[in-house]
């Protein structure tokens, strides 16, 4: 329901605040709708050359652009009009910072409906952005019920991955063993998980590398353990080694290939290998979807069984549950929604939903076969005549087999904007898959969902940060 506060109800001191995390999309979108292409926002040279910053600069207003969303869709919401507008900028806005939106009610005239509002954008740092003042003609009527309910839907959609971050950032850190980080995007997404709150990183490599690696990147790791190792492969044999030992409560992938630290987390004697089959799961942020989207397995399981499936989509049951979805969704996807015997993946797909009903996979509500845009639309589930609990709801995808699943992951990321972050479930900690390709928002919502399932597999309550005084 859209909703606003009139200029009736606006008190003196009523606030409205957001939060937000500059990601490389914001900007390229930005520059494209307002035709500042200035490079300094889109290379890392030339933000380099001529500002003297390791990363891209984001541009001002579209911290201002920040405020004027904040005004016109919560306080006072829609029917706000602006007045007047004043800035000050103060600091930059680098790729990666989380910037809190802050507005203000100070001043109401009564003669013009208007409402002066304090305006403020701090960084993670507690360093002033943007401060300014914002004259606006406030509603004086409150919406009906008439609007359309797409709009509401996007007017109140809030990012799925700022969710899981804040979902997790107050319990106790996981300590967390960072293999192999010795390339840019590597060493900077665990120290910002770190700086979050969200990890306790050991960085495991080359020592001599990775600190002339954060000397030039400016980042301090000082505060950190350090494993020395020789090169990647023996990096992933002493990262798998610290979880075995319980050292570290994660692992997370550096800037070596996937291959090479899966072959050291496999091996039944040294890996960290459980009764259930290892697969991954894309988490992913998709735009034109009300909640975060769960796909399996993409990565991993290249053509699994009917046995492997229950165990892939009991990983990912699990996985939801840790982010708070007690009772996820589960579409398993075919090309058709009903049963065909010369489709395997419809077979496999009854197969499982008559396991759900007799108690074999349990948590979650699961329906298939079911073809993707039934899985999304209801409306595509109606106009099929398809009744289901699922249909337009799914939280979870389990794709036929590993092609189909990192196509669809893909296509959602490159063609739908999506942001997805990468987790290895069923080993004895939670692995961190992440790209050279990851937003930083998205390397950040990886931690995040590590750091959760991290905590149910401790098998206790989450454990909250202590409270300074």
């Amino acid at each position: 329901m859209i909703t606003n506060k009139s200029f009736e109800e606006i008190q003196l001191g009523d606030a409205a605040r957001m939060q937000r995390t500059l990601t490389k999309q914001d900007i390229e979108l930005f520059g494209w709708l307002s035709g500042d292409m200035n490079p300094t926002h889109f290379s890392d040279e030339y933000a380099r050359m001529l500002l003297e910053r390791s990363k891209l600069v984001g541009h001002s207003m579209w911290g201002g652009a920040l405020i004027s969303s904040l005004l016109g869709n919560d306080l006072p919401g829609p029917g706000t009009v602006y007045l007047s507008q004043h800035f000050e900028f103060h600091n930059a806005m680098e790729l990666g910072d989380i910037l809190t939106v802050t507005v203000t009610a100070k001043e109401k005239n009564p003669a013009e409906k208007s409402v002066l509002f304090d305006c403020r954008v701090v960084n993670q740092r507690g360093e002033n952005v943007i401060t300014g003042v914002a004259k606006v003609k406030a509603p004086t009527q409150k919406p009906t019920a008439a609007g359309s309910p797409y709009a509401a839907t996007q007017l109140h959609r809030k990012m799925a991955f700022q969710r899981l971050i804040n979902h997790v950032k107050n319990w106790e850190r996981i300590p967390t063993a960072v293999c192999h980080p010795c390339s840019k995007e590597a060493l900077e997404g665990p120290i910002e998980a770190a700086r979050l709150g969200l990890i306790e990183p050991i960085l495991v490599g080359p020592e001599a590398k990775i600190r002339a690696l954060a000397e030039s990147l400016k980042l301090e790791i000082s505060a950190y353990r350090l494993v020395d190792a020789a090169h990647s492969h023996d990096a992933a044999a002493k990262a798998v080694a610290l979880c075995r030992s319980g050292e570290a409560e994660a692992l997370m992938k550096g800037s070596l290939h996937t291959d090479e630290l899966m072959g050291a987390v496999v091996p039944s004697a040294t890996g960290l290998r459980t009764e259930r089959r290892i697969s991954h799961v894309f988490a992913m942020d998709v735009p034109t979807y009300p909640r975060p989207l769960f796909i399996t397995d993409a990565a991993i399981n290249i053509y699994p069984t009917l046995e492997v499936k229950v165990d892939i989509l009991k990983n990912a049951i699990q996985l939801a549950q840790a982010l708070n979805i007690p009772t996820p969704k589960v579409a398993i996807l075919s090309a058709v929604e009903t049963v065909n015997p010369k489709i395997p993946a419809t077979l496999d797909a009854a197969a499982l939903c008559k396991m759900a009903d007799r108690g074999q996979i349990a948590g979650a509500l699961i329906d298939g076969p079911l073809a993707f845009d039934n899985a999304i639309s209801k409306e595509a589930a109606m106009i099929k005549g398809i009744q289901s609990p699922v249909a337009g709801e799914a939280d979870i995808l389990l794709v036929p087999d590993l092609e189909a699943g990192n196509m669809l992951a893909k296509q959602l990321a490159y063609l739908g904007r999506a942001d997805s972050a990468g987790i290895v479930l069923g080993a004895r900690v939670p692995i961190i898959l992440t790209s050279r390709a990851d937003s930083a928002e998205a390397r950040l919502a990886s931690c995040a969902v590590a750091v959760a399932f991290a905590h149910r597999l401790r098998g206790k309550p989450m454990t909250q940060k202590p409270v300074k005084e």
